[in-house]
């Protein structure tokens, strides 16, 4: 640990304890070791402890974590501008994946409203009960007029038409671990000590795990014929390499949840807000040990042993990868770009100028929220913004100027 992080009360730390139990049994009864992702999946998932469904609280000031929703409510006033575009050239709903507190959706459905674009249904799908709670809790006291447009969905609707956002979905999805080494590509995962929790490597069993860490160098890809934009692209982008004695995580639920959301989409376009990279920096000989990171009180370090059930366990997303599945599923790549951008693009400047600079108790505030949010120093350009699409025309306005498919 870089520094002492903050003593759990007593019984958070139970808590903690109980899931150590879980997780301890489930090693057990899969023979010693299970993969990374299996223990990023049920220190975050596991019904009633892992940390997204136990009741901790997880947003904001008191919690472990600010997202954007929770730093400012012009992220969300300003993400309604490309959920209307798309519904425009779709249909009007809007389907939320990981809602969080339910501030984003109620930001958002407060524009559209004022703007006169409210959706015909709003749908948020969430696997946590505790997190559902709260944000029909925030929807029924910020919207109570709107209750008959929202409802929440325990799976993916069969067919849907119009915007789907995921804001900070990605990044909590398990992901595995795979050691380069010597020519030779292990998994490493968990096993049991005496002490806890310890890595463990083994050759990879799972063959798609296997095939994907065998195709991390990529090869150029070229995505002329699949952004939305209109620009050719005149070569393939440069492959990425990994160098030898290199940890990093491959997420094999991301690629999934996009085959899924694909499969589901019949006209419209989601969108993924995240912190990540395109393969070649995803992959860079300096990220020698991975993205993996954890959050604790508003601590960032890098033990997933620590206090499991309490912290939030995150990894960067590659963001070529997604590309990729999606184009393979059939969507079209309609725009990458960096979160400040996007926000920009989208007007986010415009909204800030609703508020009068003269009134400084508000004024301030907001601006200083929309220098976080763009700031290269801050979340403007580790947070990216990829569109995938389907039969929708023109480009997108988040993606106006400021395009970055070429670093995918």
């Amino acid at each position: 640990m870089p520094a002492p992080l903050p003593s759990p009360s007593p019984e958070a730390a139970r808590h903690s304890a109980r899931l150590v139990e879980f997780i301890r049994r489930d090693i057990a009864a899969h023979g010693g070791w299970i993969s990374f992702a299996r223990y990023m999946e049920l220190a975050l998932y596991a019904p009633g402890l892992g940390y997204y469904t136990a009741g901790a609280h997880k947003f904001g000031a008191a919690g472990d974590f600010i997202t954007a929703p929770e730093l400012s409510p012009l992220f969300g006033r300003t993400l309604a501008r490309q959920a209307a575009e798309i519904m425009a050239s779709s249909a009007p709903h809007i389907l939320e994946l990981g809602a969080g507190s339910g501030k984003l959706a109620a930001d958002m459905l407060a524009e559209l409203e004022k703007s006169g674009n409210l959706p015909d249904s709003y749908a948020i799908l969430e696997v946590s009960a505790d997190l559902r709670a709260r944000q029909q809790d925030t929807l029924h006291n910020r919207m109570p007029h709107l209750r008959n447009r929202v409802h929440w969905l325990d799976e993916l609707p069969e067919n849907f038409s119009g915007a789907i956002i995921a804001n900070e979905v990605l990044d909590a999805l398990p992901v595995h671990l795979v050691h380069w080494r010597d020519g030779a590509i292990t998994e490493r995962g968990v096993a049991l000590s005496e002490n806890g929790f310890i890595w463990q490597e083994r050759a990879i069993g799972d063959a798609v795990l296997l095939h994907a860490a065998q195709q991390a160098r990529p090869e150029p890809f070229d995505f002329a014929t699949s952004t939305g934009s209109g620009q050719a692209q005149d070569r393939p982008v440069e492959a990425a390499s990994v160098p030898d004695d290199y940890v990093s995580e491959i997420c094999l639920a991301a690629c999934g949840l996009v085959n899924s959301l694909a499969n589901c989409l019949e006209q419209g376009a989601m969108l993924f807000i995240d912190y990540g990279f395109g393969a070649r920096e995803y992959y860079h000989p300096q990220r020698s040990s991975g993205t993996l990171m954890c959050h604790y009180r508003h601590h960032a370090h890098d033990d997933p042993f620590f206090l499991p059930g309490l912290q939030d366990i995150t990894a960067h997303v590659n963001f070529t990868g997604i590309a990729e599945c999606g184009i393979d599923a059939g969507l079209e790549l309609l725009g990458y770009t960096s979160q400040a951008f996007f926000l920009i693009n989208c007007g986010i400047t415009e909204l800030l100028q609703d508020t009068s600079p003269e009134n400084l108790r508000d004024y301030l505030p907001l601006s200083a929220q929309l220098q976080k949010l763009t700031s290269p120093a801050e979340m403007g350009e580790l947070f990216k913004v990829i569109a995938l699409g389907k039969n929708i025309a023109g480009p997108l306005c988040g993606f106006a100027r400021g395009d970055l498919t070429r670093s995918l």
